[in-house]
């Protein structure tokens, strides 16, 4: 079963800027594991049959408006049904005024009450992707991280092979670091990961032969990234004579990390390669082929050759 991951309470609290009504105890303290959100307007009427009480609660003007129609018992019991439940927290959208049983009742259950300035649905928005961030599926892999014109590319290969040598030079030529050594992978949709940097770790690179040095104190802070979206994967190798490497590129690689494929080339290494522009010219090449455009395939459409192309897909996952 894979990890559940959780994020403090107080972040929630700095990030999206909220006011604290009530809270237990230290937010530091508070713990949310579950990315999705609720409106809880059919269990304020009672109903509470698939109801999962791990979620947010949102309160917004619909809610408290139906809230505001119903006696002053009547409200206290649905108020008190929902805090029971033990939800993580209690938020009112809109700086909407609160019931004085909804602190009480907070109170009473140990509950956390915080209210925001924002819509109901734009703080909702910046919720539920705070939270898809924050607590994504994720793995730590070894390898280096860089963006290279917009196209964050994962460096991976055996140790010593050159990797964060390439990176040093890519940094040199105007490209921004992310992440060398280990890099912390998330699956932030069905379809994207993001990588970082471990936070111990992060700006730091280690050159053979020079020891650990700093790219943002070296190079300045625009040479660095905090994120960024993996849109390929780069496997650099020792050149390897008798193996035979796609000098083509119509068949399309791919390797599958957290379930979502991405493109992937196999680089080798050998003396005399520059490995920098070779890895510039791969980002660009990556980017037109998802607009669209493949160099190999005008090529052989203008030779009149059909083309053989075949898809591989690696699991990256267990490596």
């Amino acid at each position: 079963m894979a990890d559940k991951f959780k994020v403090s309470l107080k972040k929630i609290i700095d990030e999206l800027s909220l006011e604290v009504i009530y809270t237990p105890e230290e937010t530091e303290k508070i713990f949310v594991d579950e990315n999705e959100v609720n409106r809880p307007g059919f269990q304020l009427m009672g109903f509470y049959e698939y109801f999962n009480p791990e979620r947010i609660q949102i309160v917004g003007k619909m809610e408290f408006a139906y809230l505001s129609t119903l006696d002053d018992k009547t409200r206290y019991d649905r108020i008190k049904m929902l805090m029971s439940y033990k939800i993580p927290a209690l938020i009112i959208a809109r700086e909407l005024p609160f019931f004085p049983e909804m602190e009480e009742l907070a109170k009473e259950f140990e509950v956390p009450l915080l209210r925001s300035k924002e819509s109901t649905s734009a703080f909702m928005a910046s919720l539920i992707a705070f939270l898809n961030l924050n607590l994504a599926p994720r793995i730590t892999r070894h390898g280096v991280l860089i963006e290279i014109y917009g196209e964050g590319v994962f460096i991976t290969g055996e140790s010593g092979v050159g990797k964060s040598e390439t990176a040093i030079e890519l940094v040199k030529r105007g490209h921004r670091l992310v992440a060398d050594d280990a890099v912390e992978i998330k699956k932030v949709s069905n379809i994207s990961l993001v990588g970082s940097s471990p936070d111990n770790i992060r700006h730091f690179l280690e050159l053979r032969g020079i020891g650990i040095i700093n790219a943002r104190r070296l190079f300045g802070m625009g040479a660095i990234k905090m994120t960024e979206k993996i849109d390929l994967v780069v496997e650099m190798e020792q050149w390897n004579p008798e193996k035979i490497y796609d000098r083509m590129g119509v068949d399309t690689e791919f390797v599958s990390i957290l379930g979502v494929k991405i493109p992937s080339l196999t680089i080798p290494v050998k003396p005399g390669r520059n490995l920098a522009v070779i890895l510039e010219v791969a980002a660009m090449n990556n980017r037109q082929k998802k607009m669209g455009y493949n160099a190999a395939q005008e090529l052989l459409d203008r030779l009149g050759m059909d083309s053989d192309s075949k898809e591989t897909v690696k699991n990256y996952d267990n490596f």
